[in-house]
């Protein structure tokens, strides 16, 4: 019961990236203005640079899932640390390109800190 606010705080986010990754894959134009950068070229290479991220984004809610159900939730924690630096990089980037700061923390900041939260909690640090 003591792992229970922090592991389901760990599918909302792997399920949440999952189905954001899917948007990528399918929709690339469709998700793109929720990233906080301002919208690239509408071309056949730009939207294939997209998918890249959306791949990216269902294997790591995948992975997170994949170890929830195989593994301990000490190992879970460690890696919702390890995968909270791609929130963290995504915020950086979009503050550093000059894209919007409400997106960078609301989306990409807030995701980062719920990361940490439950990987600390699940390494039993708090």
């Amino acid at each position: 019961m003591h792992n229970a606010i922090p592991l389901t705080l760990a599918v909302l986010v792997s399920v949440g990236i999952i189905m954001i990754g899917c948007l990528y894959v399918l929709s690339p134009e469709r998700i793109l203005g929720g990233f906080g950068l301002k919208p690239p070229a509408p071309d056949a290479d730009t939207r294939a640079w997209l998918r890249l991220k959306g791949i990216r984004d269902i294997a790591s809610g995948l992975a997170v899932l994949t170890l929830m159900l195989t593994t301990n939730s000490r190992t879970v924690g460690i890696v919702l640390l390890v995968f909270a630096l791609i929130p963290f990089g995504d915020m950086s980037n979009v503050l550093l390109s000059g894209g919007r700061k409400a997106t960078a923390f609301s989306v990409h900041g807030v995701t980062c800190v719920m990361m940490l939260f439950a990987g600390l909690l699940l390494i039993h640090v708090f």
